[in-house]
């Protein structure tokens, strides 16, 4: 179950990440509040999560999973770059994660 709050985690943390993208500075009220919620859903999950994972591991695995969501949705939402070495790298911190997932 723990992995499952850190999946959780790390998914609302690609919603606040993105969401920060849409607060305009947190002059926009709904997607502040959007944003705030999903941090305080993502460290809550987080922290359920480390109670039984190593905090080594889930925040490596938070951050990653934060990292990859954000770089793919950049490069759907806001058209950041889609270089072959910029999604070799995404895939490398896919391969991070999973090696923490299955090794832990």
């Amino acid at each position: 179950m723990a992995w499952v709050f850190l999946s959780v985690a790390g998914l609302l943390e690609v919603v606040w990440a993105i969401g920060l993208k849409y607060t305009d500075g947190f002059t926009k009220l709904a997607p502040s509040a959007v944003t705030v919620a999903a941090m305080a859903g993502s460290i809550y999950c987080l922290a359920v999560a480390v109670r039984t994972i190593p905090i080594g591991t889930g925040y490596a695995v938070w951050t990653g999973i934060g990292a990859v969501g954000v770089a793919i949705l950049g490069m759907v939402l806001f058209d950041e770059p889609r270089t072959l070495w910029r999604i070799g790298c995404i895939l490398l911190i896919v391969a991070g994660i999973l090696g923490l997932k299955f090794l832990t």
